[in-house]
């Protein structure tokens, strides 16, 4: 039943902007570790296409639907990339991640939350202190990507890929359907890709 909800309430929430609030949850000593690894690492964020075609064809896809929030074609690709990069070394989609994006911060890079949440993700700072990263700006794109991707990959680990207990724990409001209907919605609308396929879990 819970599902059924779920699922149609995804059609009629509106979507807008909000901060998150994950939890404080103390990790282990290897999550820790595997963490700080995680965030620390910085290649090049094009390989996460396998070709430049397909890279091509999904920018052109994506960035016309950013243009009036971020108006800088060359800056409207790089943070383009960096999802699709992010997203997908984390083992997301890089469709629901930019859902989202528009769901916590609207696309704003300095959107800090009554919470305290930072930046595209609306990140806690407390994650940084859990790296052991504590000098991390999250309002450095990549930073905030990284971080938001891997919190994101954490609690998929956690639930076991159950995406409506995953958006409610990166909110902050576990078993509560308006956060997870509001991402997927915002995806469903504005971020599918291919418009026909379904990409958004």
């Amino acid at each position: 039943m819970r599902r059924l909800i779920f699922a149609a309430c995804c059609a009629i929430f509106p979507a807008f902007a909000w901060g998150g609030a994950q939890k404080y949850e103390e990790l282990s000593i290897a999550l820790r570790n595997g963490f700080n690894q995680a965030v620390s690492d910085y290649p090049s964020p094009h390989i996460s296409f396998k070709s430049p075609e397909q890279e091509r064809a999904w920018l052109d896809a994506m960035s016309p639907k950013l243009r009036e929030r971020l108006p800088d074609q060359r800056l409207r690709e790089e943070f383009l990339v960096t999802v699709h990069y992010e997203a997908t070394r984390a083992g997301l989609s890089p469709q629901m991640v930019l859902g989202l994006i528009e769901v916590e911060s609207n696309f704003r890079k300095y959107a800090v939350s009554a919470a305290g949440a930072r930046g595209y993700m609306q990140v806690m700072p407390f994650w940084t202190q859990l790296a052991n990263r504590a000098q991390d700006n999250l309002f450095h794109l990549r930073t905030n990507l990284r971080y938001g991707c891997w919190v994101l990959r954490h609690y998929m680990d956690m639930e076991n890929g159950d995406l409506f207990r995953v958006l409610g724990r990166y909110n902050g409001s576990l078993g509560e359907a308006d956060y997870p209907n509001r991402v997927l919605r915002a995806c469903i609308r504005h971020w599918k890709y291919p418009p026909a396929g379904k990409s958004c879990s």
